[in-house]
């Protein structure tokens, strides 16, 4: 049996949703995974939108967003707050 690998940015079609994906996301995740769930939240409404919002270049969004990146949290306060989500708090596990 074959497998695909499901991107849920495909699937964050509103900006509801994309705020409802992320209130769950910063009640319940750890602070990497909440990184993952900004990536997915940017990639569903577009990298270089949400660069321009943050007043980040989009290098740096990648940069701050991906596995293998070492997000500054000035950068990620940047990027939460292109979703109005200044209210948002990480989860402490």
């Amino acid at each position: 049996m074959k497998t695909r690998r499901i991107d849920l940015a495909e699937y964050l079609e509103t900006d509801e949703d994309i705020h409802e994906f992320l209130k769950e996301a910063s009640a319940t995740c750890t602070p990497a995974e909440l990184t993952h769930a900004l990536n997915t939240a940017a990639r569903a409404k577009g990298m270089t939108e949400i660069a321009k919002q943050a007043g980040v270049t989009r290098t740096s969004l990648y940069k701050s967003l991906f596995a293998d990146g070492n997000p500054h949290f000035d950068a990620i306060s940047k990027i939460i707050n292109t979703f109005g989500g200044s209210h948002l708090a990480v989860a402490s596990h």
